[in-house]
């Protein structure tokens, strides 16, 4: 029989061993196996070079969380079965099983309106059928629908939950952008549960309100730097170049699976098992080795978008509170021209290109995080702090950008 009584040598952690066979099992299924492929943070090794880290590395980090959480919860006297337990490891080792390739860059890029979550679900039910069933308690708990204990949702997915306190940690770390570090050991040991939900312990406060400090600066400084978005609008417009080219009956290669959403408008609608099927062989390498091809790819516009991409000759961006003016678009446009004047009015869109960023790190109204006070009563988070900024950190502030070639 196989040994599936597994160490992982995790560099943030440490070691991690594998709770049980199903827990084994599903993270030696091919599904998971893929994200070995997929980057945690898209392009961002373009500003830090040591961000390679992948959504593998995340979900076993995440599961490492989640087996403290679950044994600091136990100590503490709450009741949590080894089925629960089990469903919760496996619940928050699948919940980004639905990512597509580069992450939350390419998300809408390759299929129009089908989240991630939502393929994640579309791949849990899979795995389940696969499973025979051993999965159902995991996929209750992940949709927060396991009435019982809610808490164990909330460990999942919430505002405080094992995915953003390993994403923090680990991309801290393979940045080397201080501000992430937090007091993950503590704030798990400050865990509780108080009729059925997840609260902190009034002792942890200080560690929650760091918590929620550090996720708006890595916000900033890492998953919203401005290089970072440059170069992710860069690699939206070549899918959307290549997009253009395949509805006009240019070739894009051979490589089946990408061809296939490249060459046609897959939707909600039209996402069916095919698609699924498809969707779950792409992944980072299918897209740059087709970048790769394309550098030579006859339409001028194809190839000097992914020749820009592979040099790392990046787009200029210009950020700002306010809206982009007419003005500035004008001026952006007429820059890129003086660079390229051989650009039509349809291919100078490619080139400059307009967004926003959003940066809430506290949102109260999805639950916010629940404080247990000295006297046994709870109350949110921001009616005991007296951080001043925790106000402002729970409001989202917007930009806006513009990219052009100067």
């Amino acid at each position: 029989m196989l040994n599936k009584n597994k160490i992982v040598n995790d560099p943030v952690y440490g070691f991690l061993r594998i709770p049980s066979p199903l827990v084994y099992d599903t993270i030696q299924h091919p599904y998971f196996q893929r994200l070995r492929r997929i980057r945690q943070l898209g392009l961002s090794d373009l500003v830090y070079p040591g961000a390679t880290h992948t959504r593998f590395h995340h979900a076993l980090g995440a599961l490492n969380l989640m087996i403290q959480a679950i044994e600091t919860l136990r100590l503490k006297g709450i009741d949590i079965s080894n089925e629960e337990a089990e469903a919760v490891y496996i619940g928050i080792l699948l919940h980004d099983i639905g990512h597509g390739p580069y992450s939350h860059t390419l998300e809408h890029s390759i299929i129009t309106g089908v989240s991630h979550e939502k393929i994640s679900m579309l791949v849990m039910n899979r795995m389940n059928h696969e499973f025979e069933g051993k999965l159902s308690l995991a996929i209750q708990i992940f949709k927060g629908e396991y009435a019982a204990k809610p808490f164990l949702g909330q460990l999942i997915s919430g505002q405080l939950d094992m995915d953003r306190l390993d994403y923090l940690q680990r991309d801290s770390y393979y940045t080397g952008v201080h501000e992430g570090v937090v007091g993950g050991d503590r704030i798990i040991n400050m865990l509780n549960v108080h009729n059925g939900n997840l609260v902190v312990e009034e002792k942890g406060v200080y560690s929650i309100e760091k918590f929620i400090v550090a996720r708006r600066l890595m916000y900033w400084q890492v998953y919203l730097h401005k290089t970072a978005i440059a170069a992710d609008e860069l690699l939206i417009a070549i899918l959307n170049r290549a997009r253009h080219v395949a509805g006009n009956s240019g070739t894009l290669g051979s490589y089946r699976p990408l061809v296939h959403f490249l060459g046609r408008n897959i939707d909600a609608q039209s996402f069916d098992d095919e698609a699924l099927d498809l969707f779950l062989l792409l992944d980072d390498h299918d897209i740059m080795t087709a970048v790769k091809s394309w550098q030579f790819h006859e339409d001028k516009v194809l190839s000097r978008l992914s020749t820009a991409m592979l040099e790392r000759k990046l787009p200029k961006i210009f950020i700002q509170p306010q809206a982009i003016s007419a003005e500035m678009q004008s001026t952006a446009k007429s820059r890129t021209l003086n660079r390229f004047p051989d650009l039509t009015e349809d291919e100078l869109a490619y080139f400059v290109r307009e967004g926003k960023l959003e940066n809430l790190a506290y949102k109260p109204s999805s639950g916010g995080i629940s404080v247990l006070l000295k006297n046994g009563t709870v109350t949110d988070l921001a009616a005991v702090t007296d951080n001043a900024n925790l106000t402002p950190l729970s409001e989202a502030v917007t930009k806006h950008y513009i990219t052009y070639w100067p």
